[in-house]
């Protein structure tokens, strides 16, 4: 049986908010239809009896029609969000390569996302330079920016 790679999924406050964040900032683009999960299958699956989740599935760019996805979801009651550091064991940061660093940074904070850390550029041998920076979206998940630099090849 062959594995295929399938999606990254983010609890949001306000799945349609997030999920316009990320269409706008890179380019992800809706799939299938809108989510609303309730019932004895979603109770059994969570292992929450009563919950209701509801969002949809956006589609990663650079990976063709059948891509993975992100899925964006809301449950009818989120738990606590506490403080989303970093390092914390777990899910730490989805990344997106991007043609303009500067640019998208600017785009993530008009739509309410901020900066986590700063911009470095880091020389890696036999892949080039590499441009890196850390951001948050509007609920605080962690987002990288990269952007490579490779060097014309001498030959």
């Amino acid at each position: 049986m062959a594995t295929r790679y399938a999606h990254v999924n983010i609890i949001a406050d306000d799945w349609r908010m997030l999920c316009h964040f990320y269409e706008t900032a890179f380019d992800c683009e809706p799939w299938s239809s809108e989510r609303d999960h309730h019932g004895p299958h979603i109770d059994a699956l969570s292992g929450m009896p009563g919950a209701r989740v509801q969002g949809r599935h956006l589609r990663v760019p650079g990976h063709g029609e059948n891509g993975p996805t992100i899925e964006i979801f809301t449950f009818a009651e989120n738990g606590e969000n506490y403080p989303k550091p970093l390092n914390r064991p777990g899910l730490a940061h989805l990344a997106f390569e991007v043609d303009d660093v500067d640019a998208t940074r600017a785009q993530i904070k008009s739509l309410g996302g901020e900066d986590y850390g700063e911009l470095v550029t880091l020389d890696i041998p036999g892949a080039g330079r590499l441009t890196l920076l850390y951001m948050t979206d509007p609920e605080g998940n962690i987002v990288e920016l990269q952007k490579w630099h490779h060097d014309p090849d001498p030959a």
